[in-house]
C-alpha cells in the first residue's frame, strides 16, 4: 500500500460515513436536493446503506485489497448513478455527488495500482 492510496482512502471513507450519516439522519440539505430530482424523501436512509456498507469495504480493504476496491468500485456506479439522476431531472446544480465521484474514482485508481 502507498501513502496517496492510503489517504485518499481515509478522505473517501470520512466523506462517505458523513454522507451516510447525512442520508440516515434525513438532513435537510440533502432531502431539498432529493426534491429537486424527484426522489421520494422516504428512501433517503436507504441510500445511506451503499455508502456505509463501502466504507466498512474501504476500511477492510487495507488488510483484504479486492474487498477494498470492490467498495470502491460500488461507490463510482453510486455517484455516476446519483449524476445520471440529476441529468435526468435537468438538474444542473454543483452537488456534493461530483467531488464523491472524484473521491471514489481516484481511490478505485490508486487501490489497483498498488493491488
Amino acid at each position: 500500500m502507498n501513502v496517496a492510496y492510503a489517504v485518499f482512502a481515509i478522505v473517501t471513507i470520512a466523506y462517505n460515513l458523513f454522507s451516510a450519516g447525512a442520508d440516515f439522519a434525513r438532513w435537510e440539505r440533502i432531502a431539498e436536493g432529493m426534491d429537486r430530482v424527484g426522489v421520494p424523501r422516504r428512501i433517503l436512509p436507504w441510500l445511506g446503506l451503499p455508502k456505509a456498507a463501502a466504507v466498512v469495504g474501504l476500511i477492510v480493504g487495507f488488510w483484504v485489497p479486492a474487498i477494498g476496491i470492490a467498495a470502491a468500485v460500488g461507490l463510482v456506479l453510486f455517484y455516476a448513478l446519483a449524476i445520471a439522476t440529476h441529468v435526468r431531472a435537468k438538474d444542473y446544480s454543483f452537488g456534493l455527488q461530483y467531488p464523491f465521484l472524484v473521491l471514489a474514482a481516484t481511490t478505485l485508481a490508486l487501490g489497483v495500482a498498488v493491488a
